[in-house]
């Protein structure tokens, strides 16, 4: 009996140093590194909190340029000021965010306005994305005409989103022209519903929505003329839908003039554009037909994207009952300007991903 407890303490000794080597034993370099820090994980992550009652955290993206346009890259929190429906707020976190992973929905305009400008887009958005994509980044590329369609989904792959924005093509609806209006491009003819020519805001709403349950910073941007024909939805309920889901919209407006005046045609895409970017805190940028503009365009995106800053608070108005909050936010120093969105829905947690 004596024996059978020491072979049993001797046991558990040599149990209890394993235990011990391994657990001080580093580990392989491409393990997650081990903390001893005190659990956490009760705190908010500001990186990844965007606007849920779970949270009871408002976490906000945000850009400030000075004077000459130019981008305000070192402010800190004493620097700036939220009013959640003109009530101040005590913000809690402040820091520039240039690392955080992106994710972009790219949204193209393949109806017949834009016969004459795809292959422009087509190249520059390629090129745009081969430049801000990095590994934990990613895209997805949607084309709309009178049609929604996916042509690539979530990827950080650059060459995959670039096959897949060689093939967009135009698309009015059926035959061989591509006048802007259904039935005269290619394609086939929608065979059910109202006449449809352009489903701007149908593919900013389901881009937004499919934006609902990632993290981060997320952003779409917008190649199109801004002329919509048909879409289900408003203009009203895909900003909405873009607000609720922490979403910037960018909108690049890139309009040939001068097909418009051949076919004896109107314009009026710029105003519905530029209500989508501001309300979200994007920018509507006028490229018209011009390749360089593009480019610039692009650029200006890019750089905002990496020079923003996210602020968080918990809102002094505890009631998430889905309403909406209208946010100011303002910066100390000569001639700041904030470029932010203009509110948000305060939504139930039972809601979330809905």
């Amino acid at each position: 009996m004596r024996r059978r407890i020491s072979i049993f303490v001797f046991v558990l000794a040599c149990a209890a140093i394993g235990f011990r080597a391994s657990a001080q034993e580093p580990g392989s370099p491409d393990a997650p590194p081990v903390s001893n820090a005190p659990d956490t994980t009760d705190q908010v992550n500001t990186a990844t909190t965007t606007f849920r009652a779970s949270a009871n955290l408002v976490s906000v993206y945000f850009t400030v340029r000075n004077k000459q346009g130019g981008l305000v890259p070192n402010l800190t929190k004493d620097d700036c000021t939220i009013l959640e429906d003109k009530q101040p707020q005590k913000i809690k976190n402040f820091a520039p965010e240039t690392d955080l992973p992106l994710t972009l929905g790219i949204l193209l305009d393949t109806s017949g306005s834009q016969q004459n400008v795809l292959p422009m887009e087509q190249q520059t958005g390629t090129a745009f994305l081969k430049r801000i994509l990095r590994a934990k980044d990613e895209a997805f590329l949607v084309s709309f005409d009178v049609q929604v369609n996916l042509l690539q989904d979530y990827t950080s792959n650059p060459r995959l989103l670039e096959k897949a924005m060689d093939q967009a093509q135009i698309n009015t609806g059926g035959g061989g022209g591509a006048i802007g209006v259904p039935g005269m491009g290619q394609g086939p003819v929608p065979v059910h519903g109202d006449p449809k020519g352009t489903l701007l805001y149908d593919a900013v709403y389901e881009a937004s929505d499919k934006l609902r349950s990632e993290t981060g910073r997320k952003a779409l941007i917008l190649l199109t003329d801004g002329e919509d024909q048909g879409s289900t939805h408003k203009i009203a309920e895909a900003i909405e839908e873009a607000q609720k889901s922490n979403t910037i919209i960018y909108a690049l407006l890139i309009a040939d003039r001068g097909f418009y005046f051949n076919y004896g045609m109107g314009y009026s895409g710029a105003s519905a554009l530029k209500k989508m970017a501001e309300e979200t805190g994007g920018r509507m940028i006028d490229v018209g037909n011009n390749g360089k503009k593009m480019e610039a365009a692009f650029q200006q995106i890019e750089d905002e994207l990496r020079t923003q800053y996210l602020a968080s608070y918990t809102p002094t108005n505890t009631k998430m009952d889905g309403s909406f909050r209208k946010l100011d936010i303002s910066c100390r120093g000569d001639g700041l300007k904030v470029q932010a969105r203009k509110g948000y829905y305060a939504i139930p947690a039972e809601d979330e991903g809905q």
